[in-house]
């Protein structure tokens, strides 16, 4: 009897070890893989579509911050979405870009002085071609229910730092504060202690990114500072351009060959930033290299290709239709299995 049940036993394990795994492998955990181990990734460029997704070939196709748009960047396999998070009047997170309604939906007034009640009465509008949508303002909460496991969530807090814990809490209420990305500005040592100080408050299971910038930072003993003091995963760095300059041909001191080697040696990305600011030169915060001259020009490579060339890992775009079609006749895109 005992050898009886001993061999029941044995055929139940072999039965369950031959059997298909259950867990489902989600988009968002194979992207996390390649966040997490940017040196195993350095041969695959990751997208990030500004403003959730809203452009073409340099015009507006879709409403910023909206479903539509973050469902036409999935479906083109950015790897992240950016949003932008302000506050209503009654103290809920929203996503939208401007601190007024009027540009972007069919609206006027600041957003701070309405309820999301009251704002769930504005619709979103694509901005220059009075096709107005059938979307209102999104929550937080509605917008991290709709991306989840589709996409990584990068959010451009238009608000006080403090309001980054606020945002997190949001994620952790939903079980999704490890698909969120934050970020924050950091020059210097005081920056990194108060920001160290505020993701104490905000908790574990929350991936920070620091921003630095050129202009205030050119050794790179102050990135590797600043990513080991948050373990980061990425590290968004600027290139400024003023008006007249001629376009980087080196990226400037933030991708030179030893912040690469910092980068290699802590394991992050290089992030760069290609899109257009309004009344700004073309490529400002990206030595001039920016995607919409580069795209309409039909000249990409002039762009996506120089920021690959040195060592960016990830690119934020109004162009993730054309970065990932250059890109991925270029050979820096490995696809992802999507088949469980």
């Amino acid at each position: 009897m005992r050898m009886n049940r001993l061999g029941v036993i044995l055929a139940v394990a072999i039965g369950l070890a031959t059997m298909p795994a259950f867990a489902e492998t989600t988009r968002v955990d194979q992207i996390l893989a390649r966040f997490e181990h940017a040196n195993q990734w350095r041969d695959h460029v990751m997208i990030v579509a500004h403003r959730g997704g809203w452009m073409e070939r340099g015009a507006i196709v879709h409403p910023e911050n909206s479903f539509e748009g973050i469902t036409s960047a999935v479906e083109l396999g950015v790897e992240m979405v950016e949003i932008d998070v302000r506050k209503s009047k009654d103290g809920e997170y929203v996503v939208m870009h401007d601190s007024w309604l009027d540009r972007t939906t069919n609206c006027k007034g600041e957003v701070e002085l309405r309820t999301v009640a009251e704002l769930k009465q504005c619709r979103l509008v694509v901005e220059g071609t009075g096709r107005v949508t059938e979307e209102t303002v999104p929550t937080l909460a509605e917008m991290l229910a709709f991306t989840r496991d589709k996409v990584l969530v990068n959010i451009d807090n238009k608000l006080d730092v403090e309001d980054l814990a606020g945002m997190v809490a949001v994620a952790r209420d939903m079980g999704m504060e490890g698909q969120v990305v934050i970020k924050h500005n950091l020059w210097n040592a005081e920056k990194i202690a108060e920001m160290k100080g505020t993701v104490a408050t905000i908790g574990d299971g929350v991936k920070f990114m620091p921003i630095i910038a050129d202009d205030a930072v050119t050794d790179t003993r102050f990135l590797e500072t600043a990513s080991k003091s948050f373990s980061a995963d990425a590290v968004e760095m600027i290139n400024w351009h003023k008006a007249g300059e001629a376009m980087t041909d080196t990226g400037g001191a933030l991708f030179s060959t030893r912040a690469r080697a910092v980068a290699a040696r802590g394991d992050w990305h290089l992030w760069v930033n290609t899109y257009s600011i309004v009344n700004k030169a073309g490529g400002y915060l990206s030595g001039g290299r920016g995607d919409k001259l580069a795209v309409l020009a039909d000249v990409p490579g002039e762009a996506f290709g120089f920021w690959v060339d040195r060592g960016a890992t990830i690119i934020q775009t109004d162009e993730p239709r054309a970065a990932i079609e250059w890109l991925t006749a270029n050979g820096y895109r490995i696809p992802y299995d999507l088949t469980n």
